[in-house]
C-alpha cells in the first residue's frame, strides 16, 4: 500500500482564517460594524488561559471585535449568568463563548443554557443540538465541524461511506455523528462498551477517534484505505531525562500509517481547526443576526 497522506490541519485552518478575514469587509460594508466575539474566562486554569489568549489574537487577526471578560475563580453562579445575559442583549456581540471547564461549584450546563442559541458559537446549547439533529441550520461545535471540513477536503463526496465515531460526548462524538449523517454516510457510534470494538472499526471507510484514551485505536483495527480523523490529545508519561511526555492521539499513528489512506497528526491535525471554525461560526452568527445570507463558502 502507498504511504498514508498526512492531513495538514494547520495549513487548512490558516486558509480558512484567511477566507474569513476576506469576508469581514463585505459584512462591515453592509452593516457598518464588524462581527464581535465575547469570551468569558472564569478562574486561572493555565490551559484555559492559553486557549483564551489564542482566541483573542485570532479574532483580532480576522478583523473582528474581541471582547474578553476575565472573572475570579470565586465568581458566583448568579453573577456569571448575569454577565451572559448582558452579552445576550449586547448588539455588538454576535458570538458568546464561556471557556470550559468552569471552576468547581459552577453549573456548566446552566451557564451554557443561559447563552442565546443564536450567539452560541460553541454549539453546545440544546436548541443548536436539536437543530443539528433535525437537519436544520445550526451553530455546530467547532471540533466536529472542523473535522468534517478536513474529511470533505480529503475525500470530496462522503455519500454512502461507512463511518465509525469512537466516543459519544456532546462536544465531539454526538455532533460528529449528526454531521456525517447529514453527508449521507452510514454512521455507527461506538464507545467503551461496544462489543468487539476492533471489528466494528475495521468496517469503516471513515474513523473519527474521540474517546480520550492514548493510542487506543491500533493499526490492525483499521481497514486498508480508511481515512482517520484523530481528535484525541493525550500526554504520555515523560521518558527518562525529559520533563514532559510527548503528545499522542487516540490512534496509534505509527501502526495506522501501514493501513490508512490518510490521517490527521497529533498535534497539527484537528487542533488548529477549532479556533478557525470558532471564527467561522462567529461570522455566520453575525450574518444571521443581521438578516444577511450566510457568506458563500461557509
Amino acid at each position: 500500500m502507498t504511504t498514508a497522506h498526512i492531513i495538514d490541519g494547520k495549513a487548512f485552518a490558516a486558509g480558512l482564517r484567511e477566507r474569513i478575514k476576506s469576508a469581514v469587509p463585505a459584512f462591515q460594508t453592509q452593516t457598518g460594524r464588524v462581527p464581535g466575539l465575547a469570551v468569558v474566562l472564569v478562574g486561572e486554569d493555565p490551559a484555559s488561559q492559553v486557549y483564551v489568549n489564542s482566541k483573542h489574537k485570532a479574532t483580532i487577526a480576522a478583523g473582528m471585535e474581541s471582547f474578553e471578560h476575565r472573572l475570579p475563580a470565586d465568581t458566583e453562579q448568579d453573577d456569571l449568568i448575569a454577565l451572559v445575559e448582558k452579552l445576550n442583549a449586547d448588539d455588538t456581540v454576535d458570538g458568546i463563548l464561556v471557556q470550559l471547564p468552569l471552576p468547581d461549584g459552577l453549573d456548566e450546563k446552566a451557564v451554557v443554557m443561559a447563552i442565546d442559541p443564536d450567539k452560541d458559537v460553541d454549539g453546545l446549547h440544546v436548541i443548536n443540538a436539536g437543530r443539528l439533529a433535525n437537519g436544520e441550520e445550526a451553530l455546530t461545535p467547532c471540533t466536529p465541524l472542523g473535522s468534517l471540513m478536513l474529511l470533505k477536503d480529503t475525500l470530496g463526496d462522503l455519500s454512502g461511506l461507512n463511518a465509525v465515531v469512537v466516543g459519544r460526548s456532546i462536544l465531539v462524538g454526538k455532533p460528529m455523528a449528526q454531521l456525517l449523517l447529514g453527508e449521507n454516510c452510514t454512521v455507527t457510534m461506538a464507545h467503551s462498551r461496544t462489543r468487539d470494538l476492533p471489528e466494528v472499526v475495521r468496517r469503516a471507510d471513515i474513523v473519527v477517534a474521540a474517546v480520550g484514551r492514548a493510542e487506543m485505536v491500533k493499526g490492525d483495527w483499521l481497514k486498508d484505505g480508511a481515512v482517520v480523523i484523530d481528535v484525541g490529545i493525550n500526554r504520555l508519561d515523560p521518558e527518562p531525562g525529559k520533563e514532559r511526555g510527548r503528545l499522542v492521539g487516540d490512534v496509534a499513528t505509527s501502526e495506522a500509517l501501514d493501513h490508512v489512506r490518510a490521517i490527521t497528526p497529533v498535534p497539527g491535525g484537528v487542533g488548529p481547526m477549532t479556533i478557525a471554525v470558532l471564527l467561522r461560526n462567529t461570522l455566520v452568527a453575525a450574518s444571521a443576526r443581521e438578516g444577511l445570507d450566510k457568506p458563500e463558502g461557509f
